[in-house]
């Protein structure tokens, strides 16, 4: 199915913010319930949550965003961080009159999450870290995942963007079952946005927000809302060692591994699945085991 199928029905619009400019959301169920935001990887874009946005609009008012810098929201030369995207986290919440959300995030978009809950933990209600970067790594399959990512960061930040370099990042966020997903529509998706010149201008600073892991990680016994990390057995950075020992450090968290075959992209990859453990965290608080 195609992507625009998939989102059929959302609202694609821009936000102006204080300090970031523009910033693009994909908007449904502007009617319903509590309010959820989605946040995607480094180098990502809210089409990240295309088959995951209609699907949960049935209970919640759902955004998904391009951060700054990213996707085809403005692109400011920053020196980008995760804490620069917390920042303008909460000023998208405030120019969507959003006083507090339930926050979810991917890759980086958990990391960002997880930054903004513990310094404005009065905004964020309930909080999913969905394979999030920015946990202390605590094994030697971590640390060498990290080394790996970085590597790769590397060979695509000093080359100029193809369809064969988009294809090999997008398989490796894939199980190796998931592959088809892969698809000419995603990867011209991708690569039509990272060929953009303002794209490319920004691309080698948010890129060293890898390189700089260590310096920005999450305050995990900072943060007060009893986190849900949701997790896939072949999570290619940040393994489930990692997983659980973040989880160990904050009281009340709970840790949801995939019964479906994902890797660093579960929401895309399984998405019934995801949808329907997303829901039931959000309404309640808690997942069945």
């Amino acid at each position: 199915m195609s992507l625009w199928l998939d989102m059929l029905g959302t609202e694609i619009r821009y936000v102006q913010t204080r300090s970031f400019g523009r910033i693009r959301i994909a908007e449904a169920g502007r009617d319903k319930g509590e309010t959820i935001l989605f946040q995607h990887g480094i180098n990502g874009h809210l089409e990240a949550y295309a088959k995951n946005l209609i699907a949960l609009s049935k209970e919640f008012h759902v955004i998904a965003f391009d951060y700054v810098g990213h996707g085809l929201s403005d692109k400011p030369v920053l020196e980008y961080t995760p804490l620069l995207l917390a920042e303008q986290l909460g000023e998208l919440m405030d120019a969507l009159g959003l006083p507090s959300a339930h926050l979810s995030g991917e890759s980086l978009g958990g990391w960002v999450s997880a930054l903004f809950a513990a310094k404005y933990p009065q905004r964020v209600k309930r909080l999913m870290l969905n394979t999030a970067g920015g946990l202390p790594v605590v094994s030697e399959k971590g640390r060498a995942d990290l080394k790996n990512l970085i590597a790769l960061n590397e060979r695509n930040v000093n080359n100029a963007p193809t369809r064969e370099s988009v294809r090999a990042r997008l398989e490796w966020l894939m199980h190796e079952h998931n592959r088809a997903l892969v698809n000419d529509e995603l990867i011209e998706l991708r690569l039509s946005i990272y060929l953009r010149p303002e794209t490319r201008a920004v691309a080698p600073i948010i890129n060293r927000i890898i390189n700089r892991h260590d310096e920005f990680l999450i305050p995990l016994e900072q943060l007060k809302c009893s986190p849900l990390f949701l997790w896939t057995v072949d999570n290619p950075i940040h393994d489930l060692e990692t997983a659980r020992a973040s989880v160990a450090r904050v009281p009340g968290s709970q840790l949801y591994v995939m019964k479906g075959d994902a890797a660093h992209w579960p929401q895309y990859e399984v998405p019934d699945e995801f949808n329907t453990v997303t829901a039931e965290f959000f309404r309640t608080g808690r997942v069945s085991a």
